[in-house]
This record gives structure tokens, C-alpha cells and sequence, in this order.
């Protein structure tokens, strides 16, 4: 009889970027990597793991923006395009490195995934990821759970409670057509979490959320068992907190396993490594120098001189981490155990694009991990977060504390010197969209159109992405030219409504732009 429970929980999220105006768009290939490095390798985890009888569970956020892009027909069809891109550039590899055996070796590795990947996803999951996913919840090895509609920030939006509603109540809809059930979990954004935000989760039927581990040790009262074991708010939707030692593993730049000298290099790649006319079909149209996919090099040392990668000393070290982090977490369950006197649950939460895309070993990490606990060991458990509540539904009541993870855990990435500015405007829209759905109710034709589309323009400016990459200094055009465009597009709308002058080419071009939620209704406003 096992000790303890181990939940591991990977969020999968990307901010919805799809650009049909454009043939050939840089932020697009944030998706067609994941899919290549994260959400393939993942599924062919799971279906190894099924065939072999090994029992596991996970738990998995899809967030409604990665989930609408993940079955948008443009941007299948153009991931087909890059992995066939992919293919052709490994073919010349193969080539081009016939007398380096090191990379040769890698290039023949690269080709048998990238086909490996095309075929996965066009004859196995049938260009639509989330029917695998799907696949996996439904025979109960791993729960999907949801998030805010865009990953919109909550605790900033806290001002306008319809909004921070509609946020949610968008998400669990477009979860149930997905997903084919209605959401019982859900991954606030950023871990962002505001006293009274549970109300609104248990309005949709969800039953449990995760919040950093501060959110629950400064909650109030201070629950006893700390952040292993859940409390539940005074709606009566539970809060699960993050276990510190077992993220610390994973995530720490300076200690966690992914820092390993074995694995492989990230920021070494042929895209930026080749001679310019070689490489320039496989890198953006413009010319613009990007990463690939095909990386020849591992981490070595603190040194610009990297050693070929070795992919079975690669797989050698991925198979001794997830020996120590079962063994750790072994004996942290059994010392829990002893103390507190009922089974602990460590919590351990995880950008899923860790797992395969910065960590490229991480996807067999999680395989070594779960066979290693189902054949090595009986003191853990592993369970998804809603076995637990299932199994375990008595728990202490407290209210956590406002908090989010990131720097400082207050907050303080998504409202800082550079990017607070965009808060005026969201909070004004906000506004305008709670009016306009009160002011308009249950009507349809191009007034209706209007209004959700309306929606749609306030739910993608309020993506917590923007603020995030303005914060941290990656592409921030990009996130300012978006931010700004969604505004605007509100704002010429709502004066439009309001006008009784709707441009009808306009909107539908908006339309056919900013599709996601076709089904969205703008009376999630309504106040």
C-alpha cells in the first residue's frame, strides 16, 4: 500500500497566434515546434506506456487558445508544410555530413522523427492533437483541466468581476466542445489567484485549481498540512498547492536536471550554424536566421566549445534523474508520511514545453519516471488531481492568499514599468463590453456578429502573454503590435454598435482573422 501521492501536472499553453494574412508568419512556428518537440513526443509516451501495461497518471492543462489552434485547419495544414520542410532539410543532412559520423548519426536521428512526427500526426491523430489527448482522459490515464479563455491575468482584472467571469465561462464552454465534457479542474494563469476567484469557478462546475505554494502557506487559516494536502475554499472548490523540493528539481537553472552536460545544447542550432544560401529554404522567407530543430551539439560545460551530442549517454542520464527524483521523492512521502499521519500528495506542476522543447529529454525523462515507479517501488502513488479529491474528501478549510507564481510571486512581472500601461485600456474595454452586453441582449444577424467578435477582440488583448513578453524582453513588437491591435479592433467595433454603422466587410475580415471560439457568446458579459 503506497505512502503517498504524486501528481504531476503539466501546463500546455501558447497565445493564439495565427496570421492567415501572411503565407510565411515567425510567431506561427512557436506552435509547429511544440508540436514537433513537446506534444507528439508526449503522446508517443503515453501510447509506449499503454502498450507495455505500465499504469500512470497525469495531470495536463490545454489551454482554449492552444486548443483552438491545435484544431484550426490553416494552421494543420501549415504545420504539414514545415514538418515536410523539415524532412527535405534532414534528407541534406544526411548528405551533407556522410563523412562526420557524430552528426551524421544525429542527422539520421532527426529524419526518423521528423517522419516520425508527420505520421503521427496525420494518420494516427489525424491533424488534430487534441483527439490524443482526448484519447488518454477518456481510458483515465491522464486529466485534462482548463484555463482562462486567452490566459488572461485575473488578479489584474479583478475590477471588473464580469470580466474575469466571461473569462472563465468562455473557457469551460469551449472545453466541453473539445473535450466533450465540462472541465473539473482548472490552471489559473500565471498560478494567478484573488480571494473570491473560486466563487466563479464552482458558478462553471469546476472543482479545483493550483496555486504557488505561498498562495496556500499564507492562506487564512493556515492549513495544517501545508501544501500537501489541499484545502478547500468556503465555495467549496479546492486549492492544490506547489511542492517547492520536487519543482526546484526540474526548474532550477543552477541544480535542476535539465542543466545536465549530456543533454543536449538548445541554443546551437543549424539554423543559425550553416552557411546562409544553404540553410535560407528552411529558415523564414525573409531571411531572418531561425532555430530549426536540428541541434548537433550538447550542453559540454560553461564553454563556447560544444561536444557532439550523444543520444545514448543523453538517455543514460535521463534514466538516472528519474531514478533520483523517485528516490527523493520516495523518502520526502515516507518522512511526510510518519508526520503528518494521512498520505501526502506532492503537487508538481510544469510548463509542459519544458518537457521536449527546452529540455529535449524531458518527454523520456517522464517515461523512465513512470516505469520506474510503477515496476521500482510501492511507498508512491501516481494520481490526477480529481482521484485525489475522489478519494480523499475531507480536507481543511482555508482561503489562499492572493498570489501568482513568477518573480516575487506578487504580480509583479504582468504589472511593471513596461507593460502597466496597457492595464488602463483593458480595464476600459472591460467596461464597454459589459455595457454593450447589457445594452444589447439576444440579438442576432450582423448586430450579433458584432457583438462576439467584440468578445473576442477584448479576450485576446487580455492575454497575459503580451505583458509577459514585454516584461522579459523577447520579440516585444510583436506583443505591443498585438495588444494595440486588439484594442483598436474593440474600439472600432463598440463605436460602430453603438453608431448603428457596422462595416460588414470589416468585421467579417476580423472574423476570418480572429476566429477562435466560434461559438462564444458576448452575453458572458452580461452583468
Amino acid at each position: 500500500m503506497e505512502k503517498g501521492y504524486l501528481a504531476l501536472v503539466l501546463h500546455a499553453h501558447l497565445p493564439y497566434v495565427r496570421h492567415p494574412e501572411y503565407e510565411d508568419f515567425l510567431e506561427e512556428d512557436w506552435l509547429y515546434e511544440a508540436i514537433t518537440e513537446t506534444y507528439i513526443p508526449l503522446l508517443n509516451i503515453f501510447e509506449d506506456l499503454l502498450k507495455d501495461g505500465v499504469d500512470f497518471r497525469l495531470t495536463m492543462s490545454i489551454t482554449p487558445t492552444l486548443a483552438s489552434m491545435l484544431t484550426d485547419e490553416l494552421l494543420q495544414n501549415r504545420y504539414i508544410h514545415h514538418i515536410d520542410k523539415l524532412i527535405e532539410l534532414s534528407y541534406k543532412e544526411i548528405e551533407r555530413t556522410r563523412f562526420e559520423p557524430a552528426f551524421n548519426h544525429l542527422a539520421q536521428m532527426y529524419n526518423r522523427k521528423f517522419i516520425d512526427s508527420r505520421i503521427a500526426f496525420v494518420e494516427r491523430y489525424h491533424r488534430n492533437l487534441c483527439e490524443g489527448f482526448r484519447k488518454f482522459q477518456d481510458l483515465l490515464k491522464i486529466e485534462i483541466v482548463t484555463c482562462a479563455a486567452t490566459h488572461g491575468f485575473l488578479p489584474l482584472m479583478e475590477i471588473n468581476r464580469n470580466a474575469v467571469r466571461a473569462q472563465i465561462k468562455v473557457a469551460a464552454a469551449h472545453y466541453e466542445k473539445v473535450f466533450g465534457r465540462r472541465p473539473r479542474g482548472i490552471w489559473l494563469p500565471e498560478c494567478g489567484y484573488h480571494p473570491g476567484d473560486d466563487q466563479l469557478l464552482k458558478e462553471e462546475g469546476i472543482r479545483f485549481f493550483i496555486v504557488d505554494t505561498h498562495g496556500i502557506l499564507h492562506g487564512s487559516p493556515r492549513p495544517k498540512y501545508g501544501v500537501f494536502a489541499p484545502v478547500y475554499c468556503k465555495s467549496g472548490v479546492a486549492a492544490f498547492g506547489r511542492d517547492m523540493e520536487s519543482s526546484k528539481a526540474v526548474w532550477s537553472a543552477e541544480e535542476g536536471y535539465p542543466g545536465d552536460y549530456n543533454y543536449r545544447e538548445f541554443y546551437r542550432d543549424v539554423g543559425f550554424d550553416l552557411d546562409f544560401d544553404y540553410i535560407k529554404p528552411y529558415i523564414h522567407s525573409d531571411g531572418i536566421r531561425i532555430n530549426t530543430g536540428i541541434k548537433y551539439y550538447r550542453i559540454t560545460g560553461r564553454t563556447n566549445q560544444k561536444d557532439p551530442y550523444n543520444p545514448q549517454w543523453a538517455a543514460d542520464t535521463a534514466a538516472a534523474h528519474a531514478g533520483n527524483f523517485m528516490f527523493n521523492r520516495e523518502k520526502q512521502i515516507e518522512n511526510l508520511h510518519e508526520w503528518m499521519g494521512i498520505k501526502p500528495i506532492i503537487v508538481s506542476p510544469y510548463d509542459a514545453e519544458l518537457f521536449g522543447h527546452w529540455w529535449y529529454e524531458g518527454p523520456e525523462f517522464l517515461n523512465y519516471l513512470f516505469r520506474k515507479i510503477h515496476y521500482d517501488q510501492k511507498t508512491i502513488r501516481t494520481i490526477t488531481l480529481s482521484e485525489y479529491l475522489e478519494e480523499n474528501p475531507r480536507n481543511q478549510v482555508s482561503t489562499p492568499s492572493l498570489s501568482s507564481w513568477g518573480y516575487k510571486g506578487y504580480s509583479e512581472v504582468w504589472l511593471e514599468g513596461s507593460n502597466d500601461w496597457i492595464y488602463r485600456h483593458l480595464h476600459k474595454a472591460a467596461d464597454r463590453m459589459v455595457e454593450l452586453a447589457n445594452a444589447y441582449p439576444s440579438r442576432n444577424g450582423v448586430l450579433g456578429r458584432a457583438l462576439n467578435q467584440c468578445a473576442r477582440e477584448l479576450l485576446l488583448a487580455q492575454s497575459s502573454d503580451w505583458a509577459f513578453i514585454m516584461k522579459t524582453g523577447t520579440v516585444i513588437p510583436y506583443a505591443v503590435k498585438r495588444f494595440k491591435d486588439h484594442i483598436e479592433c474593440f474600439t472600432r467595433l463598440y463605436e460602430a454598435i453603438r453608431g448603428n454603422r457596422i462595416d460588414e466587410p470589416y468585421l467579417s475580415d476580423l472574423e476570418s482573422r480572429d476566429n477562435l471560439f466560434p461559438d462564444i457568446d458576448y452575453m458572458a458579459y452580461k452583468s
